[in-house]
């Protein structure tokens, strides 16, 4: 196996086109374009918690970087920037070329260039106390009380939006639609028949597993949007959960129509409360209908209007007679 640095050099070393000085020093530069603002936002991927522990290396590249560029087409950003750090217990090269594939696959398919980062190693785990040996009992996994510790990823990201154009999620008025991208729950879904929760036939299942394994950051969308959306945010936790935040920065209530909605399935649920879609939620004057919805042709992607912004707290989901429906998952909670 060759070195941490030879791996550094051979796998995520690549050519820059718009920054000053990229990885291979202390630190990078970069030059913000004239009138732009920079937008910076970190995404953290821990196996077990956001990927199967078996994830294809290849796939598990492309989303790290991926899930980070869809926080950029939530604020209506181009991203240009990313560093990547790494924990990982052991690997071998093949299958770090593989992710390393992946990772570059998804900054070349947006314009990004990777300026630096930092590897590790993880420490193991007592498998029965859940915390790493003490000091001096062995820095390698070898023993029956010790399991590797989780591979762990962290991006962190910058994009640039022209000066004061930044989508938000505080800008939802009275009045606003809301809207959604693409078909949300298909991640859930997908995740659900991994899990054997769900059985899915195709050609259903190679949709739902390219959902959540290879998620497509709405960047162009983002782009569209500014000028246009009041708010927005991407689906990482759950329409639900998401659009939640929007509510709340924007001290704001919402009602979800009915006929926009699955019906009373397995689906719906994954639909408004299963997340890692990274579909866009947005609100907008409803004076602005026409404008939205002739993006679905121009940016050949569905956009569905699901409600309304109204005075008041809160966010009540119709069923098909107008009764509030009660839901009690509304999406992920790390620590719930």
């Amino acid at each position: 196996m060759p070195s941490e640095f030879a791996l550094i050099d051979r796998y995520f070393r690549r050519p820059v086109s718009h920054t000053v000085l990229g990885g291979g020093d202390d630190g990078a530069i970069v030059r913000p374009s004239s009138g732009c603002e920079l937008v910076v936002s970190t995404d953290m991927l821990v196996a077990g918690t956001h990927f199967l522990p078996d994830a294809d290396p290849a796939d598990l590249g492309w989303k790290t970087l991926a899930v980070n560029v869809s926080d950029m087409a939530a604020m209506g950003a181009e991203p240009r920037w990313a560093l990547l750090a790494v924990a990982l217990p052991a690997a071998t090269e093949s299958w770090i070329e593989k992710f390393a594939h992946g990772f570059f696959a998804c900054a070349d398919a947006f314009g990004i260039d990777v300026i630096g980062g930092d590897t590790t190693k993880s420490p193991p785990v007592d498998a029965a106390l859940q915390r790493p040996p003490p000091r001096g009992q062995g820095n390698t996994w070898g023993g029956p009380a010790c399991f590797p510790g989780p591979r762990v990823f962290c991006v962190t990201i910058f994009g640039e939006v022209p000066t004061g154009t930044a989508l938000l999620r505080s800008g939802a008025a009275v009045g606003d639609e809301i809207w959604v991208s693409g078909h949300p729950g298909r991640a859930a879904l997908g995740l659900a028949h991994l899990q054997g929760q769900t059985v899915l036939s195709a050609p259903a299942l190679t949709d739902c597993l390219a959902a959540l394994h290879r998620p497509q950051p709405r960047v162009a969308l983002g782009l569209a949007l500014r000028g246009l959306a009041t708010a927005a945010i991407d689906v990482s936790d759950g329409l639900l959960a998401d659009l939640g935040h929007i509510l709340e920065a924007s001290e704001i209530a919402a009602t979800l129509q009915p006929a926009a909605l699955p019906a009373p399935t397995f689906d719906r649920n994954c639909y408004l409360a299963g997340g890692d879609d990274y579909e866009l939620i947005f609100t907008a004057p409803a004076a602005r209908h026409a404008e939205i919805d002739a993006l679905t042709a121009t940016l050949a992607l569905p956009l569905t209007c699901l409600g309304r912004i109204e005075t008041g707290t809160g966010l009540t989901v119709l069923d098909p007679a107008g009764q509030p429906i009660d839901i009690a998952r509304r999406g992920y909670d790390h620590f719930s």
